[in-house]
């Protein structure tokens, strides 16, 4: 029988953990609940969970920087599970390598559905000998080539580098920083028409309707994210 997945909270209303546990657990989830910043680093790197739920107003420290603790050695999903509602606030997490953000008050159901993506989409992408397959799209990484529906798709070196990168965690935001930097370079982490720019190209390519895309999804003030399914 395969293990029930193991999730990771990290908050410090009590309340709110007894209701995220008992929802889990009633969903088929195994988790635990710490309150501070210092247990959750400590309890990540001795349990390793498949996912965390963060609040990133802790006692003792900023959730915030729990997300670049552990994105220095894991790609495990983070879910934000926060009262900030800004979008500044939200830029910061997914620049700092933060899966999802949901504000509170916060659904139930839609944090489940939200759990449910980000673990599938750590099983969703099939590598092997280093072709990505995402739907209906086949990346080839060692030959720089892409299919779409089988049929070849001819792109610019930056136009694959990034959707490579958004091929990387299908349904994942990157941030524009962290899409501009990755491309371009850190000195470039400012010049989002770059961006934009490239972005239209690659739509123009992969999407029958570019202006209704499919593939390449746009989070608004933020980034993009390519479609999990």
């Amino acid at each position: 029988m395969l293990s029930k997945p193991y999730i990771l909270i990290v908050e410090d209303d009590a309340e709110i953990n007894r209701f995220l546990q008992s929802s889990l657990h009633l969903n088929g989830y195994d988790s635990i609940c710490v309150s501070q910043l210092h247990e959750a680093i400590q309890h990540f790197a001795v349990n390793k969970p498949q996912l965390t739920i963060l609040d990133l107003n802790l006692p003792d420290g900023d959730g915030a920087d729990f997300i670049q603790s552990i994105r220095s050695h894991s790609d495990i999903p983070i879910i934000v599970l926060s009262a900030k509602q800004s979008e500044q606030e939200k830029v910061r997490c997914f620049d700092l390598g933060a899966d999802d953000y949901l504000p509170k008050p916060f659904g139930i159901q839609e944090l489940l559905a939200r759990i449910r993506v980000s673990l599938k989409r750590t099983t969703k992408m099939n590598l092997r000998d280093d072709v990505y397959q995402v739907g209906a799209l086949e990346i080839d990484v060692i030959n720089q080539s892409v299919k779409l529906n089988q049929a070849p798709l001819h792109l610019t070196p930056i136009e694959f580098k990034l959707l490579f990168k958004l091929a990387q965690k299908p349904g994942k935001i990157f941030s524009h920083r962290q899409l501009l930097n990755e491309v371009w370079g850190a000195e470039y982490v400012d010049e989002i028409h770059y961006l934009r720019i490239h972005m239209g190209r690659l739509r123009a390519r992969l999407e029958q309707n570019p202006a209704m895309p499919r593939y390449i999804l746009t989070e608004a003030g933020i980034g993009y994210r390519l479609a999990a399914s």
